[in-house]
């Protein structure tokens, strides 16, 4: 599980550079910088979810170790 948050995160920061890219390269005026951050949300909300169904499924637990 360690390591999947790590790679969405990873993802995650490589959406917010990919826009920053379009963002400079064309001075936002086509879409892809709009798409790139959509990305980075959707991407955000889905391992937000994903953390809480895997807490609520006891993938993950409270404990310290």
């Amino acid at each position: 599980m360690r390591y999947f948050v790590l790679a969405v995160l990873a993802l995650i920061l490589l959406s917010l550079g990919s826009a920053l890219f379009y963002l400079i390269r064309d001075q936002g005026r086509s879409g892809k910088v709009v798409k790139m951050l959509a990305l980075r949300v959707a991407l955000s909300i889905a391992l937000f979810v994903i953390l809480m169904l895997s807490y609520k499924l006891g993938f993950i637990t409270d404990r310290i170790s």
